[in-house]
C-alpha cells in the first residue's frame, strides 16, 4: 500500500483501524510521528519528516474529545509500533485542532513516551471550542457531541469539567516536554486568545524548548506553516 508515495501498512489494533507509514530510508535517529486526528489533512510537515527518515502513524478514535479509552489505546499503539520497528527517538504527537486535545493529554498522561509535541491551532479550552461561550463560532448552543463523548448529562457538568487540555498543560511543564505551537491570529473556530495563548503563557518563562508561530491574518485553516522546515527542524532537535 502507499501513502503519498511512501510504503504503508494498515491493520486492526485493539479494534481500531491503524496505519503505519515507512520512510524510504531511516535517519540516524528515527521518531514515531503520530497524527492524532484528521490523518490526511494538511500533511506537509509529516511528509517532510518521512523524507527525513521518520515513521508516521495514525489510529482511529472513538471520538475527537480525548477520552480515556482513546488515550490508553494510543499509548499502547505507540509502544507496539516503537518496539516492532525499533524506533528510538520517541513519539511526536502532531495535533491539529481537536487533534491538539489528544496531543496535549497524551503527553501529560504518558510523558515517558513523548519526545516533543506539535500543536497546531489546538483546542485547549472547551468553553471556547466547542461550546462557543467566548469568541469561537464553533457549534455555539449545541453541546451534544462533546457532552455525549464525555458522558456528561448537564451543562453544569461541562462547566465544572476539569480534564480539558487547559488543565493538563502544567503536567507538560513538570515533565519538561518540548512544544511547538502554531496558530492563526484570526482563527474564528479555535481562537488563539482563548486556546493556544494558555500554552504560550505556561511555557514562555521556562527554559523548556518552545517555539510559537502566529500566522497573521490566518483563520483556522490552513494548518501548518507555509514552509514546514522550521516545524520539522524543531522536532528533530528535540527527539529522545
Amino acid at each position: 500500500m502507499k501513502y503519498k508515495d511512501f510504503e504503508c501498512v494498515e491493520f486492526e489494533f485493539e479494534g481500531k483501524k491503524a496505519t503505519v507509514v515507512f520512510p524510504e530510508k531511516e535517519g540516524e535517529k528515527s521518531a514515531f510521528i503520530l497524527k492524532t486526528e484528521y490523518f490526511q489533512a494538511f500533511p506537509e510537515t509529516e511528509i517532510m519528516l518521512l523524507e527525513r527518515g521518520h515513521y508516521l502513524g495514525f489510529i482511529e478514535n472513538d471520538n475527537r474529545w480525548g477520552t480515556d479509552a482513546d488515550l490508553e489505546r494510543k499509548a499502547d499503539f505507540i509502544k507496539f509500533v516503537s518496539e516492532k520497528y525499533n524506533i528510538s527517538g520517541g513519539c511526536v504527537p502532531v495535533g491539529m485542532s481537536c487533534g491538539g486535545i489528544f496531543a496535549i493529554k497524551l503527553a501529560a498522561r504518558y510523558p515517558e513516551l513523548i519526545a516533543c509535541v506539535y500543536a497546531d491551532a489546538p483546542v485547549v479550552n472547551y468553553m471556547s471550542c466547542p461550546c462557543g461561550f467566548g469568541r469561537s463560532s464553533a457549534f455555539n448552543e449545541d453541546h451534544s457531541e462533546i457532552m455525549n463523548a464525555l458522558s456528561l448529562t448537564e451543562i453544569g457538568d461541562l462547566l465544572s469539567y476539569r480534564d480539558m487540555p487547559l488543565d493538563n498543560i502544567h503536567k507538560l511543564i513538570e515533565n519538561r516536554i518540548p512544544l511547538l505551537l502554531v496558530a492563526g491570529d484570526s482563527d474564528e473556530i479555535v481562537p488563539y486568545e482563548e486556546n493556544g495563548i494558555y500554552i504560550k503563557k505556561a511555557y514562555e518563562n521556562t527554559d523548556i524548548p518552545f517555539e510559537v508561530y502566529i500566522k497573521p491574518g490566518c483563520n483556522h485553516h490552513p494548518h501548518g506553516l507555509e514552509d514546514p522546515a522550521p516545524a520539522a527542524d524543531f522536532i528533530e532537535r528535540n527527539l529522545k
